[in-house]
């Protein structure tokens, strides 16, 4: 994965793909036997829901990490980033084991390294192969970058020995990739998002049974503007934090009965808080509850051309983020707060929290002294200028090259 220090929006799909495979002829000597391409996303509501088989609305993003990638017949998988130093990392696939993916410590090889490791755990035939990554989706943005090298990883390889697995499956195998050999509990938004959205389109996802509907999203055709506000900051309690919260979930699911807090009717949300004696965890619940409500909502509006009325929403899951959740930091609370009294629609945290991103629903003509006075704020405060650009619904991963 990149650091993703260049441009606000990415090079075209052509450009993208030609120096993906000059990177691996580089590296490797020889061109790849393909180029493979799966999109970062941005989740325009429905936050901390997917571990509680709830539902998300994602949207993919332009940016894209690229996997040129070459079948090997030794079982030696090699794995080169043009983001990180330190050359080739090479690794034997049938070694490959949870806590031991061998890369020199830096991190990046664990994430194609599990993927690998996941589709053989699956019976799937995968042997070696040479990969050359390169990324520009931000890391650290709250934007999925680690996904995206996972599903590009996924669908290079399923390429390679033509696997034939769907991009559900492709997405299942990433996650399990993540949980079981990185490490993270994350849930399945992530790469569901970058194996399986489309253009023009945010992803309605039911997490539990994976069902999803792709729900038509234009703002541009209603003269509004979707920014992605990159605060280029992550807070170190976000590293164990994600857990606690999950675990939080957890126990109010097992307190109120239910396999999970989905599970919950919205109109119950009351009685069902008088249940729950512990104040963090009814906060955590009612967090869940909401925002699973906020997602349909979200689809109803846009079902029904009212896409100017996602302001209030994007509003109201913030504060949830912020409030019941405990996931938002000063910097994301500074963006939504600067943006809206420059005259956005709505604005709100997104991704896991503690830093990263957040997101801006504008006026087209509005976006310019938006994202000024956002920039301003944060100029006031001392901080990083933030990364800010527009978000455009892309397509999910697919094969680039050739």
């Amino acid at each position: 994965m990149s650091g993703w220090e260049g441009p606000e929006s990415p090079e075209s799909p052509e450009g993208d793909a030609a120096r993906a495979a000059a990177g691996f002829r580089e590296v490797y000597g020889a061109g790849p036997d393909g180029v493979w391409a799966a999109p970062g996303r941005v989740n325009l509501i429905g936050e901390h829901t997917d571990y509680n088989d709830g539902f998300v609305l994602p949207l993919a993003l332009p940016h894209r990490t690229l996997a040129a990638a070459r079948r090997r017949d030794d079982g030696v998988l090699r794995l080169h980033s043009a983001g990180v130093a330190g050359g080739v990392v090479e690794l034997r696939v049938e070694e490959l084991a949870p806590g031991t993916p061998g890369d020199g410590g830096d991190g990046w090889a664990a994430y194609p390294a599990g993927v690998a490791w996941a589709l053989r755990e699956a019976g799937l035939p995968v042997g070696g192969a040479d990969l050359h990554v390169v990324s520009d989706v931000p890391t650290g943005a709250g934007l999925s970058s680690s996904a995206a090298l996972e599903v590009a990883t996924a669908c290079a390889l399923d390429g390679l020995y033509g696997l034939g697995q769907s991009g559900e499956q492709l997405a299942r195998l990433s996650r399990t990739a993540e949980n079981d050999f990185v490490g993270v509990p994350c849930g399945i938004m992530d790469q569901t998002a970058s194996a399986c959205c489309t253009a023009g389109h945010v992803l309605h996802l039911d997490t539990r049974d994976l069902s999803r509907r792709h729900v038509p999203f234009d703002p541009a055709a209603e003269e509004l503007a979707l920014l992605v506000v990159d605060t280029r900051v992550q807070h170190s309690l976000g590293d164990g934090a994600y857990a606690e919260r999950r675990a939080a979930c957890e126990e109010g699911a097992r307190l109120l009965g239910v396999p999970a807090l989905r599970d919950v009717p919205y109109g119950e949300l009351d009685a069902a808080l008088a249940r729950i004696a512990d104040p963090v965890v009814r906060a955590r619940v009612r967090h869940v509850v909401t925002e699973n409500r906020r997602v349909a909502q979200a689809v109803e509006l846009l079902e029904s051309g009212r896409v100017r009325e996602l302001g209030p929403l994007l509003l109201a899951g913030h504060a949830s983020l912020r409030d019941d959740f405990a996931v938002s930091c000063p910097e994301l609370d500074l963006v939504v707060e600067s943006a809206t009294a420059a005259g956005a629609l709505g604005a709100r945290m997104t991704g896991g929290g503690f830093g990263g991103s957040a997101i801006v629903l504008a006026q087209a003509p509005q976006a310019p002294a938006v994202r000024a006075a956002v920039e301003k704020a944060f100029e006031a405060e001392g901080l990083r200028p933030p990364r800010v650009f527009e978000a455009v619904a892309g397509a999910g991963a697919h094969r680039m090259y050739p």
